[in-house]
């Protein structure tokens, strides 16, 4: 290959490198997403105090959202199904919730999925969005997800 062809394959990728950076920001935005971290178990008077952190990235406030999620057991075997009420999250803003689950033992809980959305609404928002746009993570040493 000559020194010639060398240097213009390295124009080129250098031109889609430039391209590629200075692209408007909107076309590098991340999809709108609600985020729903799974952030700590602890033993409660009640039984298990789960904490969640969501942050609402859908670009409209959530008048409510609630979610019905399942506790499998250590053995892996569904033991719990509840409805955790987030009440109203903003648009662009993080919340802590609370849920005391009585008569949950913390050091049993295997694993929390996200079965369903059983409230998801706001002004302009599809019902179908919540779960849609889910995604979760967990920092409580729990797997968590859909």
């Amino acid at each position: 290959m000559t020194r010639k062809a060398i240097l213009n394959i390295l124009a080129a990728f250098t031109a889609a490198a430039c391209w590629v950076a200075f692209q408007p920001a909107h076309a590098q935005q991340p999809a709108p997403a609600l985020s729903l971290e799974l952030n700590a178990a602890q033993p409660s008077d009640k039984g298990c105090r789960l904490t969640f952190v969501v942050n609402n990235g859908l670009g409209a406030d959530l008048s409510k959202a609630a979610f019905e999620i399942a506790l499998f057991n250590d053995a892996g075997v569904v033991d719990r199904l509840t409805v955790l009420d987030f009440r109203e999250l903003p648009a662009g803003k993080t919340r802590v919730r609370r849920f005391d689950l009585s008569g949950t033992d913390c050091g049993k809980i295997g694993r929390v999925l996200v079965n369903s959305a059983t409230e998801c609404g706001g002004n302009g928002v599809e019902p179908t969005a919540c779960m849609r746009s889910l995604k979760t993570a967990s920092k409580a040493g729990i797997a968590f997800g859909v």
